[in-house]
Order: structure tokens, then sequence, then C-alpha cells
């Protein structure tokens, strides 16, 4: 909790898990795909990502609050299960656009579940993240074909335009909170592919760069 704001739980987990599952979908053929998590919450999405990809993928969890990381391995342990020691993972206590920052053509996937989303509630400097230097430094990470992933609470126009801006092929969809009953609130998760992925005109999702597709779709 953050004052009177939930900030997480163990009950409602179908959009966490979504993030990791279609933004899997995007690299699944890749080898030794390389996928950067910025936050790792009670683990719904790194498992996830564990259970899409192969014994051969490496994923990068960043953790910027140290009793987070502590719980995971305490009291919460029966939550994140093995997936911590699970020879793929390394968990860094640190700042993920540190990481983002220092990487050029790293990764094949970055996936943000930091803060609510591009309109931050707990941490001021997140906002930096999903700004216009931020969106372009995410693309410098990324390889070619790479997939910027974005978990939101709710959607955002003028993220929309900034991923736009910033050369990505954006595709928007909603997802519910609990996929599981098909209810609760519905979240949003951009995926934002680098341009550079796309050969010719002819094969892009839409018309010009920064094509937006808003969908309601189901959960992994």
């Amino acid at each position: 909790m953050l004052g009177a704001n939930e900030l997480m739980n163990s009950r409602v987990t179908g959009s966490e898990q979504a993030l990791a599952a279609l933004s899997c979908e995007v690299i699944r053929d890749r080898r030794r795909p390389k996928v950067l998590i910025g936050g790792l919450g009670m683990g719904f999405t790194l498992r996830e990502t564990l259970a899409e990809l192969g014994d051969d993928a490496e994923i990068i969890v960043a953790e910027l609050v140290p009793a987070i990381i502590e719980w995971a391995r305490g009291p919460m342990a029966e939550v994140f299960g093995t997936c911590l020691t699970d020879p793929r993972v390394s968990i860094r206590e640190t700042d993920v656009a540190h990481l983002i920052e220092a990487g050029r053509d790293t990764y094949d996937a970055i996936l943000l579940d930091v803060d609510n989303g591009p309109d931050g509630l707990t941490r001021k400097a997140n906002d930096g993240l999903y700004s216009d230097a931020g969106l372009r430094a995410a693309g410098k990470a990324l390889t070619p074909g790479g997939v910027l992933a974005v978990w939101s609470s709710g959607p955002d126009r003028d993220f929309s335009r900034r991923l736009n801006r910033s050369g990505f092929f954006v595709r928007e969809v909603k997802v519910r909170a609990n996929s599981r009953r098909r209810s609760g609130a519905r979240h949003v998760i951009w995926l934002a592919t680098k341009a550079d992925a796309v050969p010719d005109r002819g094969s892009r999702p839409g018309p010009g760069p920064g094509y937006v597709s808003q969908k309601n779709e189901p959960t992994s």
C-alpha cells in the first residue's frame, strides 16, 4: 500500500502475466533471448516470462526497492516459488533506467511495470522512463525488432504519442486485471516495436510510423 492506494496484491494478476505473454510472442523464435524486466513486484511477470521462454533465455530483473527483494526471499517466498533461483534469472538492485541507458542493442524485450504506468504515482523520477528521452534510450537498448512493453493502470494518449515520436510501431492492448473471471478493471499494455524491424512500407501494420491499435485481447 501507498497510503490508501493498493500497489500490488497476489489475487489479481492477469495483466501482469499478460505483459510477459504478449511480449514473448514477439521474441519467441529468437535464439538466446535477453529480457529486461523493470520492477519485481510479486513476481508474476517474471514467472510468466520463464514459462514462455526456453532454457536458453536470459532474464534480468531490476528492482529499486531493497525491501521488495528481501520480502521475495523471505516472508513472500511461497508466492515467488523457485523463480528467483532459476539459472536464467538475475536480480539487480538498481534503477532499471540505469540498465536501459547503458544498453546498446542489448535486449530483445524490455518489460516495464514501474509505478502506476506512465502517470507516476510513487516516485517522480519514474516519469523519466516514459519521457521522450527515456523512450529514445529504450529504443537504443533494444535489438533490431525488439519490443518495449509497458504496463499501465489506464490509458494515456500522451504516452501513445510519445511512443510514436520515438520511432516505435505501437499496439495498445486492453486486458482484464482478473483473467480467470474476465472481470475487474481493464489495464493497458503498450507493445512498442522498433521501427527498424519493419523491412518495407507494405508490411507495416498501419499507415505511417506510430500505428496504434486499441484492442481488447484475452490474457494468457
